[in-house]
């Protein structure tokens, strides 16, 4: 016999990419969705500000947040083929008021955004400039969510219940710091957080130290090299100990790669642990963001523990209190684009009662049995969302969600094409964006393309076929 399916009201908070999704996926699942974002306008991170936090670091509580991390010359990581959503490519359009290079930059990205929306009818069901101050579950089972425009007191907020809530806040607004160095608090020196970076300019002539080895390191660190008197990257990665060159094409004499370091001066001076020293005019810390939910209230079952949001079940559902509350985009180091779109089709579909989740007990000795095996290889607590950069370089999680979902696995061009750029990036960091060799990759993306894309889509598509290296 068919189970009816359910409908449920649903409160999205965040309409960046992963926000948007999860809009259409529960639209798509027939759920009465609306969606509360703080920002003006949709894209979540994608969104570039000129504007920086009045505190550098990003550790003041009572600073103005402001949620992009982008910086302007920022170019997308990710070849577009594998980074947008399955039925509506990230596919060049060939305008001339469009990015069309593979690795476009971050404003082609948000175009991107604009597009889905449009495209899904998900701009009406957003509530922009409206901040999310409370979400925690009522004794019937529901979810209160209070909420007030931007700026707003105590008194303009409003308190309405919902079936369920979607996270989908992301993680690159709350910076993490590296605040474990002996004498940093008393460096005399400018210290800044990558999230406040934007341009070069201030920079030149300086002497910087920046600290981590992750793909907004590694750009911003040889963008500043271009004008900066010197660069000293440093890092905990075993890469430390290969100095001055990241690549082949390596064109900077005054760029190295150090140890961590091991203490800062009071005169200046920073040390690192090879014994090597140098007086330095900045600090920048490259070193990432913490999971931050401040209106979550679950009475401690869900938490934040060195990054580790748990429990969760494979990084969407608190065991105990699934499915009224899910996480999307809590994992990194992923084909961001596809999971979310694959999570949100999970979570929208157990929602409807069309696909079943395991019991509590099952779904919590999950979770234990995962942290285990991350104990097993020495895996960090702070990595435990780190999904290829932990238990394989396959795309295993990415079948997985599939599977739940009934959908086709990864596409073999998609796989293939993810786990070369990872190679590439880290061999040849300079030119990884604008030199490849998988151009049959290209190709086989733009056939299983030209289903999802009307007639001057594929038209567009066609004309960049013929010569698609852009």
């Amino acid at each position: 016999m068919t189970v009816p399916l359910s409908t449920k009201k649903v409160a999205v908070i965040g309409a960046g990419a992963s926000g948007l999704v999860a809009a259409r996926e529960l639209m798509k699942e027939g759920h009465d969705v609306v969606v509360f974002d703080r920002g003006a306008q949709l894209g979540g991170n994608w969104v570039y500000l000129d504007e920086v936090e009045s505190d550098p670091l990003g550790l003041d509580p009572t600073r103005k947040i402001i949620d992009s991390s982008l910086y302007a010359s920022l170019r997308t990581n990710t070849p577009r083929e594998a980074m947008g959503f399955r039925d509506f490519p990230f596919a060049p359009t060939g305008k001339v008021d469009r990015d069309s290079r593979r690795f476009p930059g971050h404003h082609e990205v948000r175009r991107y955004l604009e597009d889905f929306a449009s495209e899904f009818g998900l701009n009406e069901l957003i509530s922009f400039r409206t901040e999310v101050r409370h979400v925690g579950l009522e004794t019937d089972g529901k979810w209160m969510v209070k909420y007030a425009s931007v700026g707003g007191d105590e008194s303009t907020e409003v308190a309405q219940t919902y079936d369920a809530v979607v996270v989908c806040t992301g993680h690159f607004t709350e910076p993490q710091v590296a605040d474990n160095i002996p004498g940093l608090d008393l460096w005399p020196g400018r210290q800044i957080h990558s999230h406040n970076y934007r341009i070069p300019e201030p920079y030149q002539d300086k002497v910087v130290v920046v600290i981590g080895l992750s793909s907004s390191a590694t750009d911003i660190s040889r963008e500043i090299a271009r004008s900066a008197k010197e660069v000293h990257v440093t890092t905990r990665s075993k890469a430390a100990g290969k100095l001055g060159k990241f690549g082949k094409h390596d064109i900077f004499h005054n760029l190295w790669l150090h140890p961590m370091i091991e203490r800062a001066h009071e005169d200046g001076k920073v040390s690192f642990q090879d014994g090597s020293t140098v007086f330095a005019d900045i600090i920048l810390h490259c070193t990432g963001y913490k999971q931050h939910f401040p209106f979550l209230d679950t009475n401690g079952v869900v938490s934040v523990d060195d990054n580790r949001v748990g429990p969760l079940y494979k990084h969407v559902f608190p065991p105990s209190l699934a499915p009224g509350i899910s996480f999307i985009g809590v994992p990194s180091l992923i084909l961001s684009f596809f999971v979310y779109e694959l999570q949100s089709k999970w979570v929208a579909g157990v929602l409807s009662g069309r696909i079943s989740l395991p019991s509590e007990e099952k779904m919590m000795e999950d979770v234990e049995a995962f942290y285990s095996k991350l104990d097993a290889k020495g895996v960090p607590k702070r990595y435990t969302h780190k999904i290829h950069d932990q238990l394989s370089w396959s795309l295993e999680y990415e079948d997985w969600l599939a599977a739940q979902c009934g959908c086709p696995l990864a596409e073999e061009w998609r796989k293939a094409i993810f786990l070369g750029r990872l190679v590439h990036a880290h061999k040849e960091p300079e030119t990884y964006r604008d030199e490849w060799d998988d151009d049959d990759l290209v190709l086989q993306a733009y056939e299983d393309f030209m289903q999802y894309l009307n007639a001057e889509g594929r038209a567009a598509l066609a004309a960049c076929a013929s010569t698609p290296r852009v």
